[in-house]
């Protein structure tokens, strides 16, 4: 089993280097017989790329690659192309993963039969703000996924990918892409299979309101691709994942007094959470009003592919 791990990544080199020396710091053995690290550099603007250069040698299993910036979709489909393994992991370049990450993967995969079954494998994702000690974080009821197939910590066989025809590059904005993906692999058959002891720690800084302009315009972002994954798949339970239904658009109207409660008349109080060494707390009521806004973007954007009468 030779595992390709691909790791699209863009402006985020301090927490890349802990995820790069996590990755080099495996332990395996059989059914694993070698693997690789393929990350691609999606445009970065810091000094990654010079950095992955210059310390080369401390990362033997590294293969870099760049491109322009395209976003995550093209990023990963260049990593899948160029990947020697015969299984692709993904993950995302703020995960920090144990050093029996590989092995928990390879394990579920050989458990749940035949490399030809049509299965793929979930790791577990911690979330963390300890950027010197992220792997100390405990596991919380908030980092539960319900997703079918998400790249934070999956496993699959390479030709998986290559019969459902990769990710959709249209997706160059935030949001979708692997999900999308998700509704043709289901397609032809594919089973999600947990593998809870491939554990990754997904690392974000803690919260403040200097990051509030950024996650609203991701919310916006996160919006419009919503309505293109609705586009290419118009389903019921599409519409529930993007926040497209009246159900959405009725709660987080009334949760945020319709928009009323926002980044500004809750500024005050969201630092009053964070000064007291709430900022989790503070981060899950910005939610509130980050739906919101999502769900407007959602609705505009759905509003300008509509024929006009």
């Amino acid at each position: 089993m030779f595992f390709s791990i691909i790791i699209p990544t863009y402006n985020r080199l301090p927490i890349l280097e802990k995820c790069l020396r996590a990755l080099e710091n495996q332990t395996y053995e059989q059914p694993i017989t070698q693997y690789e690290v393929i990350v691609v550099d999606d445009g970065s603007t810091d000094d990654t790329i010079p950095w992955l250069e210059a310390n080369a040698t401390e990362f033997p299993h590294l293969q870099l690659f760049a491109q322009s910036h395209q976003g995550p979709a093209a990023a990963r489909n260049l990593g899948v192309e160029a990947a020697k393994g015969d299984f692709i992991i993904f993950i995302d370049s703020d995960l920090v993963v144990t050093h029996n990450f590989l092995q928990a993967h390879a394990n579920t995969l050989v458990k749940s039969g035949k490399k030809s079954n049509p299965i793929f494998t979930y790791g577990r994702v911690i979330n963390t703000c300890n950027f010197d000690f992220p792997t100390s974080e405990p596991y919380k009821l908030t980092d539960f996924s319900a997703a079918f197939f998400a790249t934070g910590n999956v496993a699959i066989a390479r030709h998986w990918l290559i019969e459902a025809g990769l990710f959709d590059p249209d997706f160059q904005q935030y949001g979708w892409e692997d999900l999308e993906l998700g509704i043709r692999l289901k397609k032809l058959g594919l089973k999600l299979i947990k593998s809870p002891e491939a554990v990754g720690y997904h690392w974000h800084p803690p919260f403040s309101l200097q990051q509030l302009p950024r996650m609203i315009e991701r919310e916006i972002q996160r919006g419009k691709m919503g309505v293109l994954f609705y586009q290419k798949h118009p389903k019921w339970e599409v519409k529930m994942m993007i926040q497209m239904t009246w159900i959405h658009r009725l709660l987080w109207g009334c949760l945020s007094l319709g928009g009323r409660l926002n980044e500004k008349t809750m500024a005050v109080f969201l630092q009053w959470l964070i000064d007291r060494g709430k900022s989790q707390l503070a981060l899950e009521i910005s939610r509130i009003f980050l739906n919101w806004y999502n769900v407007n973007a959602v609705y505009a954007a759905y509003a300008n592919i509509e024929p006009k009468s």
